[in-house]
């Protein structure tokens, strides 16, 4: 007989983290999980979870923020070292919440933020569950067309519905008819909003590789945060070739691939991501708890 655990309503808030100001969900108790969304144009936190966080919330603390520069957190990414600002964000809100260890999932950007918080301090991180990240072989391959319309977005004649439209039923997931009409809209406005517009979180090239390529990070065959990559293989943003590069490179790294699935596994996959996302992060024997001293 299954048991169903109610629980309870998620709560947001904002943090002041060094000058900004960093918007987050949370929900559950136990082990810390921190979730970073991706970087398409209108992302958040919650929307980009939004089929994950009450399943995951049954076994663990779920933080799920907009991360700088989307959603209702303070704008403006470093674009000259774009997954290390991140990186640093993060961690800054993990020290206001008193939390010294926590696992972490990252889809798209929010997995190359991920990746790079565990390169820069692997002892906080506990296990790493990352969707199509970012940041594996960019420097030495051509930015596939979803990528390039990502990162166009508001290049040109700015940010459009017809854009935005191209690329989430496009691009961001394999079966375009399950995207409904109100996540394009909401999606949409969050993208125009004056603030984001006035300074686009991710827009053009970066000038240094081993910024934006984890391949070239000699740290990463020596990093010992188990780590669980999932990809789909109708990803037309990260390609999916990124999830076997990764398991050559990483000493702990196993790797699924789903079949017919775009750019957003969690979301188009849900019941299965929840399952094995769970799964692999129950198998910690840290602790994701203990304070900050």
């Amino acid at each position: 007989m299954n048991t169903i655990v109610e629980t309870a309503r998620p709560v947001s808030r904002k943090l002041a983290v060094g000058p900004r100001q960093i918007r987050f969900t949370e929900l559950g108790s136990g082990p810390a999980v921190l979730m970073l969304h991706g970087g398409g144009p209108g992302a958040s936190g919650w929307s980009n979870y939004s089929r994950n966080v009450e399943a995951l919330a049954q076994h663990f603390r779920v933080i799920v923020p907009d991360m700088p520069g989307y959603g209702q957190s303070t704008k403006g990414i470093d674009r000259a070292d774009p997954f290390g600002d991140l990186a640093n964000a993060m961690y800054g809100l993990l020290d206001a919440l008193g939390i010294a260890r926590a696992h972490a999932i990252g889809n798209s950007l929010g997995g190359a933020c991920a990746l790079r918080m565990a390169l820069d301090q692997p002892e906080r991180i506990g296990r790493l569950v990352l969707m199509g990240p970012g940041g594996v072989n960019m420097s030495r391959m051509p930015p596939t067309d979803g990528l390039k319309l990502l990162l166009g977005y508001y290049a040109g004649a700015g940010p459009t519905m017809e854009k935005l439209r191209a690329f989430l039923l496009g691009y961001l997931v394999y079966d375009a008819s399950q995207v409904p009409q109100s996540m394009i809209e909401e999606r949409f406005l969050a993208s125009t909003d004056p603030e984001v517009v006035a300074n686009p979180p991710l827009l053009g090239p970066i000038k240094d590789p081993i910024k934006i390529d984890f391949l070239l990070d000699p740290r990463l065959k020596e990093l010992q945060v188990p780590t669980l990559v999932l990809w789909g293989t109708q990803d037309k943003v990260n390609p999916p070739e990124g999830a076997t590069l990764l398991q050559q490179s990483m000493p702990i790294c196993d790797v699924y691939l789903f079949s017919r699935t775009g750019h957003w596994v969690q979301w188009e996959r849900s019941a299965e991501f929840n399952a094995v996302a769970a799964a692999f992060l129950q198998e910690d024997r840290g602790n994701t708890t203990q304070a900050v001293a």
